[in-house]
């Protein structure tokens, strides 16, 4: 059944995430691998702030004592931790090495991805409107590889990245919010020893001292993306969740050509027209969908 809170909940984390874009071109002069390490780092403690406001404390305390009775907590939370880290890194890194329409190119792919994984591994069976809008997000995806000639390493970890990760937490059924704090919690030790032995990912908090509020912002924000994200991977099947995921690059294409000033040929009309409407179709399904729930539903 199509969740309209994790609708709302998809939306929102992919608004808070192409703002992230926008915002780690403002924290120059520090690099890719320095952000992501800070943004790391900042993510605890808005992520302890949440679990507070939240009243989920205790699910954090009984998410530590399923270890003592689930063995392969011990294997599986820092793997998807891993791979959670790997996305942040790529995502950081690309801008900095000229290597971001390859990462674009992945974002257009995954939600391809994540409706076949949906299809292949849960048995979900998309509506009309949800292939038509498959449909024309692949003719957009596949007017892109036309056009740029590029499929990298870059664009096969953006794409493939994050349904195994997805799937690994639906399996041990991981909490949205205590969850992915423990997941931080695994990394922070390496980006600790990666900023204790890089003299310029701290040194820059002094020739830049706005750094100080702007890091603890990126990590809030960090942790409300991520928090309503996962809440609505649990609420939504893969291949909604999947085609709403779209909702991200195209805010992206507009905050790059609003705000960050980057050319756009009319070429690139053959990819995003495409896309917009894969997205009009997907919001169109999940309005009907909500609506005949709510028609069908019994009264109060």
């Amino acid at each position: 059944m199509l969740s309209g809170r994790g609708v709302v909940f998809s939306a929102s984390a992919s608004i808070i995430f192409a703002t992230l874009g926008w915002y780690s071109t403002l924290l120059r002069p520090l690099d890719g691998m320095a952000i992501v390490a800070w943004r790391i780092v900042w993510t605890v403690p808005a992520m302890l702030v949440a679990l507070m406001l939240l009243g989920q404390i205790g699910r954090f305390k009984a998410l530590l004592g399923r270890f003592k009775r689930e063995p392969r907590l011990w294997w599986v939370v820092p793997l998807a931790a891993f791979l959670m880290f790997i996305q942040q890194w790529i995502f950081m890194w690309a801008p900095q090495a000229g290597r971001l329409m390859e990462v674009s190119l992945g974002y257009f792919l995954l939600p391809l991805v994540m409706v076949l994984v949906g299809f292949v591994f849960y048995h979900e069976r998309p509506g009309r409107l949800q292939w038509l809008a498959v449909a024309f997000a692949a003719a957009g995806v596949m007017h892109e590889l036309w056009l740029t000639r590029a499929f990298s390493w870059v664009t096969l970890i953006t794409a493939v990245g994050y349904p195994p990760y997805l799937m690994l937490r639906r399996w041990i059924k991981l909490d949205p919010v205590a969850g992915f704090l423990l997941e931080v919690l695994c990394i922070v030790p390496f980006v600790v020893w990666y900023l204790l032995t890089h003299a310029d990912s701290t040194q820059a908090l002094i020739t830049k001292p706005a750094l100080w509020g702007m890091l603890p912002l990126l990590g809030i924000m960090t942790a409300a993306a991520f928090a309503l994200y996962l809440a609505a991977s649990k609420l939504l099947p893969m291949g909604v969740l999947g085609i709403l995921g779209y909702v991200e690059p195209v805010l992206l294409f507009f905050i790059s050509i609003l705000f960050l000033g980057e050319p756009f040929t009319m070429a690139g009309l053959g990819t995003y027209v495409p896309i917009w409407i894969a997205v009009l179709l997907t919001c169109g399904h999940s309005a009907l969908t909500l609506q005949r729930q709510r028609s069908t539903a019994p009264p109060v």
